[in-house]
């Protein structure tokens, strides 16, 4: 009796000096002890379940609500070791991007197709993901804001034309400090650059 209640226990996850105790106890105690295991397994299934439910609404929810086409870039994201906090940003945007502009959806998927067949484009991405704990004075931060910029000069040289890359910067910038002093120097330096064209 005493081995099937060892196993019994230990399968539970009760530590070995706890089962020790627990054998030894009177069986009042022994039944008191062997409820609140219980109890305690109970809050553990739940907890694992509201983990599974939540993973499933995730999943389920881009499928409900973007494109098939979207749901496939969100994935190829993932594939390529995007963080599941800058998914869950970029999926922000796109569904933001639905309600407010779905003719732009068409383009913006081809974009950002096209973003992560560039393996330079695709590098930057993933730094841009890296870079959300960073402190906003790291020198790293500096860099990026360079190199950002020079992408940005390269690919979308008039700023009227940045599209969702707009929005994903915004959105970016309210769940990191970093990213709030980013956008704020490149738009500096958007309006700068206006400015100096607008001299000349």
């Amino acid at each position: 009796m005493d081995l099937i209640r060892i196993r019994t226990l230990a399968d539970d996850g009760v530590p070995l000096a706890r089962i020790d105790a627990l054998l030894h106890a009177q069986p009042a105690e022994f039944a008191a002890a062997v409820t609140a295991i219980d109890i305690e397994l109970q809050r553990k299934i739940d907890q694992l379940t509201e983990h599974r439910r939540r993973v499933a609404q995730l999943a389920g929810g881009e499928g409900l609500v973007l494109p098939p086409e979207v749901v496939a870039i969100l994935n190829r994201m993932r594939g390529l070791g995007v963080s599941e906090r800058m998914v869950r940003l970029e999926r922000d945007v796109w569904i933001l991007m639905q309600a407010l502009d779905p003719q732009s959806m068409q383009q913006g998927i081809r974009d950002k197709n096209a973003s992560f067949d560039d393996p330079e484009t695709t590098r930057l991405y993933l730094v841009c993901d890296q870079s959300l704990d960073w402190d906003p004075h790291d020198p790293r931060v500096d860099r990026l804001i360079d190199e950002l910029d020079a992408w940005e000069m390269e690919h979308r040289p008039d700023s009227s034309e940045r599209g969702n890359v707009g929005l994903i910067f915004s959105r970016i910038a309210e769940a990191s400090s970093a990213w709030q002093r980013i956008v704020d120097v490149m738009v500096h330096r958007a309006e700068q650059r206006r400015t100096a064209g607008h001299a000349n």
